[in-house]
């Protein structure tokens, strides 16, 4: 993360701002060259499609305009989504800013590229060239801004089916069990292809929740420095018995006094400056 930080400090500059409203923009281009493509003579999109052979003979542009590629026919349905990756999106770019954002969305499409290849060098070459690469669509990007979300913000409610409050954390989590379950009957039939594709695709979703995860908590080196700051900062409030580990350094709620807050150390602040969620992106940062 302070590898990031630093290229924020420096390229920050050049960020896309509102890249969802882009993302989305691709979409709808997809959907008119797919119907295009499905009532003219002339497949549009066979000639924009990731198939790593044709890159490989000189139709570089395919590196680039594969993005246009609709991971579904257009209904209601679809629509719903868009409007949904289009809000989680603009807020996911409001909380984390417009850099990591970029480079979260844009490594995620690197990959899929990577991953493309591999499949092509390690045998798929003949099913990739039978499908024309139309197979490669954004849908596991799309998705990881989903996921994306639902771990920034894991107890936002969303209506499933319009009608049933859920926390998206559930949501997020029947997600990652359906992929393992679809992967894991792909693995059963001899197929390598979609555990390399979900791994590719999603790799800037698993390394965002590997890089969150604070194991340092549970490193013996760390536990005399843990108890005095503990003491510093205040914690250690007792009520009903149980002792607080976490403690907001603006608002100075912990678990005890709302057991739905999450909390997270600031890697911009200088020092152990540990927040609730809703003060995390709204703080000013310590220096």
């Amino acid at each position: 993360m302070n590898f990031l930080n630093k290229m924020e400090r420096k390229f920050g500059k050049y960020a896309i701002r509102n890249l969802t409203r882009y993302i989305i923009l691709t979409y709808i281009i997809g959907y008119v060259l797919y119907y295009i493509s499905a009532y003219g003579s002339v497949n549009i999109l066979g000639h924009l499609a990731l198939n790593p052979g044709a890159i490989l003979r000189g139709e570089v542009w395919r590196l680039f305009t594969w993005v246009l590629m609709p991971p579904s026919s257009l209904d209601i349905f679809t629509i719903i989504m868009l409007v949904c990756y289009y809000q989680l999106g603009t807020i996911l770019e409001r909380a984390w800013g417009a850099f990591m954002y970029n480079v979260y969305i844009f490594f995620g499409l690197i990959m899929t590229v990577v991953g493309a290849f591999i499949m092509y060098a390690a045998g798929g070459a003949l099913m990739i060239e039978l499908t024309g690469g139309m197979v490669f669509t954004t849908y596991y990007v799309s998705l990881s801004i989903f996921l994306g979300f639902a771990m920034t913000f894991p107890e936002q409610q969303m209506l499933f089916m319009f009608i049933i409050p859920i926390k998206i954390k559930w949501l997020a989590l029947v997600d990652v069990v359906y992929l393992t379950y679809v992967v894991i009957r792909s693995l059963s039939m001899g197929s390598w292809f979609t555990l390399v594709m979900v791994l590719c695709s999603l790799a800037s979703t698993i390394i965002f929740f590997l890089a969150t995860r604070n194991y340092k908590r549970f490193h013996p080196g760390d536990r005399k420095r843990q108890k005095q700051f503990t003491k510093a900062a205040g914690y250690g409030q007792v009520k009903n018995g149980r002792v607080a580990r976490h403690k907001c350094a603006i608002c100075g709620r912990t678990e005890l006094d709302d057991p739905s807050l999450e909390f997270r150390f600031c890697s911009k602040c200088n020092g152990n400056y540990e927040y609730c969620q809703n003060h995390l992106f709204t703080h000013e940062h310590v220096k």
